[in-house]
């Protein structure tokens, strides 16, 4: 055999290799890197049941605003097997934590459903930023809950473990920005990656898939 020939040949198939390994990372169109990143290690999720996809938002964030109307039409078509939760993030700061409060009382009193897009609405279209306790209560008034019941669900155990459980989350998905999308404690996306909103929610489709495939 010519001695060309043959130092080519292991060449060749370590090449092959290394293409087939490319292929086997990117299941789909999307690259990490490019319109994702990767978690190293893969961090803890909230539900133990189907494909975990998280909104990391701010209530004060024009960005998380302008998100909650593509958000809510992905939420009413989203695959089934998708449980969709959400964290505020504070990051220590003290009008966000309050806000980060406010978010789980809501959750805990059941009432999320109305306060949600009312909230964003009191802070971004009225110019109420909902930056005291007081301006808080008054708000949670319009959803007939009383300065008792919030007092006592405000500062309960549980508001306070979601609070603390929120932040060490976003440490450890090493998210600084809001909106930022978390799927199943692997895959951070964000919509500067993603560059429109369509793009965004085909790229959370396609990692949550791959997700819910390699769980089958």
């Amino acid at each position: 055999m010519n001695l060309m020939i043959t130092k080519w040949i292991p060449l060749f198939f370590l090449l092959l290799g290394i293409s087939a390994a490319a292929q086997d990372s990117s299941s789909g169109q999307y690259v990490s890197g490019t319109h994702y990143e990767e978690l190293s290690p893969r961090q803890p999720t909230s539900t133990s049941e189907g494909v975990e996809v998280v909104e990391i938002f701010a209530y004060s964030c024009p960005h998380c605003n302008s998100f909650e109307a593509p958000l809510a039409r992905w939420k009413t078509v989203r695959a089934d097997y998708v449980n969709f939760v959400r964290i505020h993030a504070d990051w220590g700061h003290p009008v966000a934590e309050l806000h980060s409060r406010a978010y789980y009382t809501a959750e805990a009193i059941g009432i999320l459903d109305q306060t949600h897009p009312a909230f964003f609405k009191e802070f971004h279209q009225r110019g109420n930023y909902l930056d005291t306790r007081e301006k808080l209560q008054r708000f949670f008034a319009q959803f007939d809950v009383d300065e008792a019941t919030f007092n006592s669900t405000f500062d309960s155990f549980l508001v306070n473990s979601k609070v603390q459980k929120g932040r060490d989350l976003i440490r450890r998905y090493n998210v600084a920005q809001t909106p930022a999308v978390v799927v199943n404690g692997r895959y951070v996306t964000k919509g500067n990656l993603a560059g429109t909103y369509t793009k965004w929610f085909d790229i959370i489709d396609e990692l949550a898939a791959s997700e819910h495939t390699a769980s089958e």
